[in-house]
C-alpha cells in the first residue's frame, strides 16, 4: 500500500472541503489496495477562515500561501481548489517542482497556458487531472459503453445545457466568478467546462463552432458575507457596486471532429433553475438522453427495437457497475455530487500509485480550453472559429 500525500489549497472554500474530505473518506469505500492519501497541508491566504481548518485533516499543516507547499518535499500531489486565475501559475510552479497536480476547472485562463501545462507534465512523468468530475458518475460510463458499441449508430447531433439562478435576480452580490480579472471567461469556463467534458467524453474533440455570450446585468451590488442563495440586502444610497465583466451565458453551436453537430447552452441567470444539466445525443440507430435530476438514469431508444414497440427505457445504473457497487448494494439510491468527487479523487491516488493517467488530464484539459477560447473569440468577433 502507498501513501500519497497531499496539499490543498484553497481548502476553506467549497471545493477545497469536498476534497479534503473525499481524500479521507475513499478508502471506505474502494479499498487501500490502489493507495490511500494523508493531507499534510491546508493551504488558506484568509487567515479568519483559516482558523477553523485544523479538525478538517488532523495533523496538516495550516499554511497562509501556496508556494510553501509547492516548495514542501512532504508533498507529492498539489490540489488546486483557487480562483481560476491563479490556476495557470501556481500549476505551473508544482509541475516544475516535480508534483503530481490536480486543479479544479477551469484548467487554465487559456489554451495556450493549458498546453504549457500539459506539455511540462509529459516531459516529467507526472500524473495530472482536471476537476471535470461529472462524467465520473457510472451512469455516463454506461453510456459512453452503448456509444461505443454502435448501439445507436452514428452520432449526428449533441445537444446539452447547464443552467443555475445565482444571478437571476438583478441584485444578486457581486462576487469574484463575475470578475474578469479573477475569473477572466466568466460563465464559459466555470459552467461551460462542465458541459464541455461531457463532450469530450462520450462525443470526441469539436472542430469549430460559433458562440454567442451575453451579460444581463452589468453592475451588482457588493456585499459582504453573503453566499450562494442568500437573499440580498435592499439597495441604498451607500451601495456600493461592481462591474460585470464577464459573460453570465453563453449560446453555442458547433461541428465535432467526427461530422456530428453540437448545440449547446449554458447561463447562471436562469431563474428558478438551482442546477439543471442534461444532455441528449441523437445518432442513426437510436438516442439517450439524461438529465441531473435523475442522476443514475439514462434514458436508451433504439431503432433495433420492434415497430409498435419503440421508445425511451429507463437505465439505473446499479451493482452491476462496480464504482457504484463501492458506494451502495441497490440501483437508483443516487451517487450525488460528493461521491463523484470521491470517486474522482480515488482515480486520481489510483494513477499516482499506478503511474497511469486516467482521464481527464491536462491533455484532455487542453482541448476543453481550447473550446473555451473559441467560445470567447467567436463571440467577440461574432465568426465562425474553428479549432486547430
Amino acid at each position: 500500500m502507498t501513501e500519497v500525500k497531499v496539499a490543498v489549497l484553497g481548502a476553506s472554500g467549497w471545493m477545497g472541503k469536498t476534497h479534503t474530505m473525499a481524500y479521507q473518506s475513499f478508502p471506505h469505500f474502494f479499498g487501500p489496495e490502489s493507495g490511500t492519501a494523508r493531507v499534510v497541508a491546508l493551504v488558506e491566504a484568509n487567515l479568519e477562515a483559516a482558523k477553523g481548518l485544523a479538525f478538517r485533516a488532523p495533523g496538516a499543516k495550516v499554511l497562509d500561501n501556496w508556494q510553501g507547499a509547492v516548495n514542501d518535499p512532504d508533498v507529492d500531489l498539489i490540489d488546486i481548489c483557487l480562483p481560476d486565475n491563479m490556476h495557470y501559475e501556481v500549476a505551473k510552479a508544482a509541475l516544475l517542482a516535480g508534483k503530481h497536480v490536480y486543479c479544479e476547472k477551469p484548467l487554465a485562463d487559456t489554451a495556450a497556458q493549458a498546453r504549457e501545462l500539459a506539455d511540462i507534465a509529459k516531459e516529467n512523468g507526472l500524473i495530472t487531472r482536471v476537476g471535470h468530475s461529472f462524467p465520473r458518475n457510472p451512469i455516463h460510463d454506461r453510456a459512453k459503453e452503448i456509444i461505443d458499441a454502435g448501439e445507436i449508430g452514428e452520432i449526428k447531433l449533441f445537444k446539452a445545457c447547464q443552467h443555475i439562478d445565482i444571478y437571476g435576480n438583478p441584485l444578486a452580490p457581486y462576487m469574484w466568478r463575475a470578475d474578469g480579472n479573477l475569473a477572466p471567461t466568466g460563465i464559459i469556463g466555470d459552467t461551460g467546462s462542465h458541459v464541455f467534458s461531457f463532450m469530450e467524453f462520450l462525443v470526441g474533440k469539436v472542430s469549430s463552432l460559433i458562440a454567442d455570450s451575453y451579460v444581463t446585468v452589468p453592475k451588482r451590488p457588493k456585499v459582504d458575507g453573503l453566499g450562494y442563495g442568500d437573499d440580498p440586502p435592499p439597495v441604498t444610497d451607500k451601495t456600493e457596486w461592481g462591474d460585470v465583466t464577464n459573460p453570465d451565458g453563453t449560446n453555442i453551436l458547433c461541428t465535432f471532429e467526427n461530422g456530428a453537430k453540437g448545440l449547446i447552452d449554458f447561463s447562471r441567470v436562469a431563474t428558478g433553475r438551482k442546477f439543471m444539466q442534461t444532455y441528449e445525443i441523437y445518432g442513426t440507430k437510436g438516442s439517450l438522453a439524461y438529465t441531473f435530476d435523475e442522476v443514475n438514469r439514462l434514458r436508451f431508444y433504439s431503432n433495433d427495437d420492434a415497430v409498435g414497440r419503440r421508445g425511451f427505457r429507463e437505465i439505473d445504473v446499479g451493482p452491476e457497475h462496480p464504482t457504484y457497487a463501492a458506494f451502495l448494494p441497490l440501483p437508483n439510491f443516487a451517487l450525488g455530487y460528493n461521491e463523484s468527487k470521491i470517486i474522482e479523487i480515488a482515480e486520481i491516488i489510483k494513477s499516482i500509485t499506478s503511474k497511469t493517467p486516467m482521464w481527464p488530464t491536462f491533455e484532455n484539459g487542453h482541448h476543453i480550453c481550447q473550446i473555451v477560447d473559441a467560445c470567447m473569440a467567436s463571440s467577440d468577433k461574432r465568426v465562425w472559429v474553428d479549432i486547430a
